[in-house]
């Protein structure tokens, strides 16, 4: 497996990258990418990275790598899956380890690398927290009109932007043994934490409520691309780690929650399938005859009782394919010593929710976003005698995923306890300014911190840094992404006075 010492099925390294939709009402001249690199640059002035601009190194990426075993050829790539050029946006590496950037017309926030699914919820939330800081920082340095950041998927125009998790996997496990799982597994995952989309079709021009956000946004079974021609699969073979043991998945398929029990299920459920898929253990897992269809109706499938057809001819509704993927890991877990307290607790929540969806248990308004938002859109329904085209319910759900806690629909349910936190908010504040104490993020982050001046590029798996003016550059790899902790390099980095005293203690504790 890939866990690497880790107890539990469900940890490894794991992390979200999320898309924040940005607007400027008032402005008669909006540009998207300005408006994103005012957004990383104001707050990127609050920190200590202004001392600095460290700039993102891009010297060991490969977005156009395929896991099936080829290169594209850049002169037929889709320029948006060139990530591996420096386009002049703005592009930050935080003190937390996070990378916070502009992706073409909007900002983004890349969490830092985590071994649990609480941890991810942690840090997902100090993105949403540096956003919010952003807002204030950019009316105060560049622009005194309100700016407004949204946390969804789409713009109901016909577009869609990502947020997109990333596993470490093992790099023994084919490829193709993981298609063959997490299809099924994701066109099917979407009914315990989707976060709830206004309007059918990818422009939202038909009337009507649906599961996810994203779903009808994909039109692939599998392929390389992530803004066209978008597939369940994405085969990026671009692992950010040594590409001889470890292998990233890059899954785009998920939606951006507010909900933290959605995230925290979301990460969590997918580790505990690639354990599974890791374990060899997976039989007679059920694939749909058609998978980019079943993909849409499966979000539109607010009842979730349509049975849909596999391959070997079985008629399986949503809830019964992620039974089969939960009663497995329920049986891994029980075989293999693998039940630690943070995968008891997520197999619970797993079951809990696939039982009230069910039942179509009321309660679940509390714990599953797409259910807390239907219901509150149901009201609005009920009140106002409204059918799903009205305008009203649209700006309802746009408001819903606004991040600023004043305006969000979503924080008020949170602030009257009317949906379940599994953070504190100094828990998430901390995050905002330190990194994950477990992974290289730790390293990356402190020394950004710490030595911001000598710090000439970053990237996940490796720094490289100037001991003085002029002085060669020295890389420091960080290809393991379990390296790095405060357990191995704290007291390391928290005692050394200079860099060149730092790179010295870290020859012998990272060869």
């Amino acid at each position: 497996m890939a866990h690497d010492g880790l107890p539990g099925a469900v940890h490894r390294i794991m992390g979200i990258e999320t898309e924040y939709g940005i607007a400027q009402p008032g402005s008669l001249n909006e540009n998207p990418m300005l408006l994103s690199s005012q957004i990383v640059n104001a707050y990127a002035n609050t920190t200590a990275a202004s001392r600095r601009r460290t700039r993102w190194d891009y010297e060991d990426e490969s977005p156009l790598r395929d896991a099936r075993g080829y290169d594209l050829d850049r002169e037929i790539a889709d320029p948006s899956q060139l990530t591996d050029m420096d386009m002049g946006f703005a592009n930050v590496i935080l003190g937390n380890g996070a990378r916070y950037y502009v992706d073409h017309a909007h900002p983004e926030y890349s969490g830092p690398e985590c071994t649990n699914p609480r941890d991810v919820v942690k840090w997902d939330l100090a993105g949403d927290e540096i956003l919010r800081r952003s807002i204030s920082a950019a009316v105060e340095q560049f622009d005194p009109l309100p700016i407004n950041i949204y946390k969804n998927n789409t713009d109901n125009k016909g577009a869609s932007y990502g947020t997109h998790e990333n596993y470490i996997v093992s790099r023994g496990v084919p490829f193709a043994q993981l298609v063959t799982a997490l299809t099924p597994f994701f066109i099917t995952r979407q009914i315990m934490v989707g976060a709830g989309r206004v309007g059918i079709g990818q422009s939202g021009a038909i009337a009507g409520f649906q599961i996810s956000q994203r779903a009808d946004f994909f039109e692939a079974e599998v392929g390389l691309e992530t803004t066209l021609r978008r597939p369940i699969i994405n085969t990026r073979d671009e692992p950010h780690a040594d590409a001889a043991r470890f292998r990233r998945l890059h899954v785009i398929i998920g939606d951006a929650n507010l909900s933290q029990p959605s995230t925290y299920l979301k990460v969590g459920s997918a580790s505990l399938v690639l354990a599974l898929i890791e374990s060899g253990t997976l039989t007679n897992v059920p694939i749909f005859r058609h998978p980019v269809v079943a993909t849409h109706e499966v979000s539109h499938d607010l009842a979730m009782s349509t049975l849909y057809e596999m391959q070997d001819g079985r008629r399986m509704s949503a809830i019964d394919v992620q039974e089969y993927f939960l009663e497995a890991a329920e049986i891994l877990v029980a075989l293999d010593g693998l039940l630690d307290d943070a995968t008891s607790d997520l197999l619970e929540r797993w079951r809990r929710t696939l039982d009230g969806l069910r039942s179509q248990d009321a309660h679940l308004t509390q714990t599953v976003e797409w259910k807390a938002k239907l219901a509150l859109l149901n009201s609005y329904r009920d009140r106002d005698g409204i059918d799903w085209g009205h305008p009203r319910l649209s700006l309802i759900d746009l408001q819903w995923s606004d991040i600023r806690k004043e305006k969000s629909i979503f924080s008020k349910l949170e602030t009257r306890g009317l949906h379940e936190t599994l953070v504190s908010e100094s828990e998430v504040l901390d995050a905002v300014g330190n990194p994950p104490h477990d992974t290289r993020a730790y390293l990356r982050g402190r020394v950004v911190e710490r030595f911001p001046e000598n710090v000439v590029a970053a990237s996940w798996d490796s720094l490289l840094l100037e001991e003085e003016i002029d002085a060669p550059l020295v890389r420091v790899p960080l290809t393991d992404p379990y390296r790095g902790t405060r357990g191995e390099v704290g007291e390391i980095l928290e005692s050394s006075r200079s860099v060149r005293e730092l790179l010295e203690r870290l020859k012998s504790n990272l060869p």
